[in-house]
């Protein structure tokens, strides 16, 4: 810490100096002409006989001194562009400002002529050097990157500075956001924005953040889902509807969860389960060959084909190949208790049935599954959104995709009668008065709005981190968000 504040006081000095001879460290704007990225195409593309010339802007990330003669290279959005400055060219007193005044990690501007060198690297020759912004703190090791994962996460603009794999996975993240927007609106769906404030949080089941409107004098709640609000519009008549959206859930973190997390949410009106299942598959797997180029992807050592079709299996079907038991022939959670205890399985005890048997899937099914897998026919007691199964009153019309042994989508054939979801609420609300937290309240203006009407409805749910993560390779979700939530610093 003492040789970064010496750093610090050296690049201070500096600046005096700089200011001290009329020069503007910071100026209000620059006049740079291309990219690195751009100047790099624009000699590949002249006749031999022609010098291109060019003005490029970026941070200074590498400097070589020979004497009178100096290499350096600077770094913007696009890439790397190697300069070339000698003392004949500048003169003394503009090259004596590149040696004296500049650092690592300063911004500048470097106009000249573009040509190769003996190596065949395309180079910058400089004829007029500008300072763009003077770094006061000196950048991370750059060969050795900024390895501490805390301070990656907490000073992402560093982990950006250092880690060229960084950079690549947020622009990857991007892509696939702008890829899924492209794909959804080209099949008829509208984007739309919901309340991040509720009155009443749904959706999920979750514990939610709780703040108060000093306004309405009322507390409120940072969404959990969007899902009520989006139904609400395919009653009201939009019959293809999805967001993109940031929700939030009080709940722990692990590798692949955050308290606050992207979903992209999609409904469509005439849909079901099966319809979903259809645009599931083709829409991950467009995405991966528009952004990755390929529909294989390989996550933590698993080589997956995203090609459609994906291969179809019920919860029951999964859980009866993977461990031998049949959940079917165990339909109350005391027999199911007793089975699993027999079998010597080691799953964590948990209320009900339902929830049981998804603590035995996620145990010893979901793990194996690493082809892509549409997993379907989930309880009822864990779908409290979702139409019941015909002829299996305990069964519901819900599937989740998983890919390389981590769920990639949840959907439902959505539960449209208004009748059996006030049910479904009021027993869950049994639930959370025997201090269940995550339980999902009763809403009554939801309800209402379903006793208007809603068409048979097919409803996704895609968390953005986990699709990152899975296209770009990153075992935790903190990986692929900008700036997760960290504890705060004493």
């Amino acid at each position: 810490m003492e040789n970064l504040n010496e750093l610090q006081r050296q690049r201070l000095l500096k600046l005096e100096r700089i200011r001290g001879k009329g020069i503007d460290p910071y100026p209000p704007r620059a006049a740079r002409t291309h990219t690195a990225a751009e100047a790099l195409a624009l000699l590949d593309g002249a006749e031999p006989e022609v010098k291109p010339q060019a003005t490029v802007g970026g941070r200074l990330v590498a400097v070589r001194v020979m004497g009178k003669a100096s290499f350096a290279h600077v770094q913007d959005g696009s890439g790397k562009l190697q300069l070339y400055l000698r003392l004949d060219d500048l003169g003394a007193e503009r090259y004596d400002f590149f040696r004296h005044a500049l650092d690592l990690g300063d911004f500048v501007e470097a106009g000249g002529w573009l040509f190769r060198t003996k190596t065949g690297e395309i180079t910058l020759h400089v004829t007029a050097l500008r300072l763009l912004a003077k770094a006061l703190r000196p950048p991370p090791e750059k060969w050795h990157g900024l390895k501490d994962q805390e301070l990656r996460y907490r000073y992402r603009h560093l982990d950006l500075i250092a880690n060229d794999e960084a950079r690549r996975v947020f622009v990857l993240r991007s892509r696939i956001v702008s890829a899924m927007r492209r794909y959804l609106d080209a099949r008829g769906f509208l984007e739309v924005e919901t309340p991040v404030l509720q009155s009443l949080y749904g959706g999920a089941n979750a514990k939610p953040f709780i703040t108060h409107h000093n306004a309405l004098d009322q507390d409120m709640y940072l969404r959990i889902s969007d899902e009520l609000y989006l139904k609400r519009l395919i009653v009201g008549g939009f019959e293809r509807v999805y967001e993109i959206s940031k929700d939030f859930r009080n709940e722990g973190i692990d590798t692949t969860h955050m308290p606050e997390f992207t979903m992209m949410e999609c409904y469509a009106a005439y849909w079901d389960y099966q319809d979903v299942m259809r645009l599931v598959e083709d829409m991950l797997s467009t995405i991966a060959q528009e952004t990755l180029g390929t529909m294989r992807i390989v996550y933590q050592g698993h080589e997956a084909d995203l090609t459609p079709p994906w291969k179809r299996t019920t919860m029951r079907e999964a859980i009866l190949d993977e461990v031998d038991l049949d959940i079917a022939q165990f339909p109350d959670l005391p027999s199911l208790a007793q089975e699993i205890e027999r079998l010597g399985l080691k799953v964590e005890q948990k209320p009900s049935w339902g929830k049981t048997v998804e603590e035995l899937f996620g145990e010893y099914v979901e793990p194996k599954l690493i082809q892509p897998t549409f997993v379907s026919e989930y309880p009822l007691e864990i779908s409290p959104l979702a139409k019941k199964k015909p002829g299996d009153a305990r069964t519901v019309e819900r599937f989740e995709a998983f890919v390389a042994g981590m769920e990639s989508g949840n959907a439902f054939s959505e539960l449209n009668d208004p009748q059996d979801q006030r049910a479904r609420f009021v027993e869950l609300g049994r639930a959370k008065e025997q201090g269940d937290e995550e339980t999902h309240p009763l809403d009554e203006d939801y309800i209402q709005a379903m006793e208007y009407g809603m068409p048979p409805t097919g409803g996704l749910g895609i968390g953005i981190d986990r699709l990152t993560m899975l296209f770009a390779n990153q075992s935790a979700i903190r990986e692929v968000i900008l700036f997760p939530a960290l504890r705060g610093k004493e």
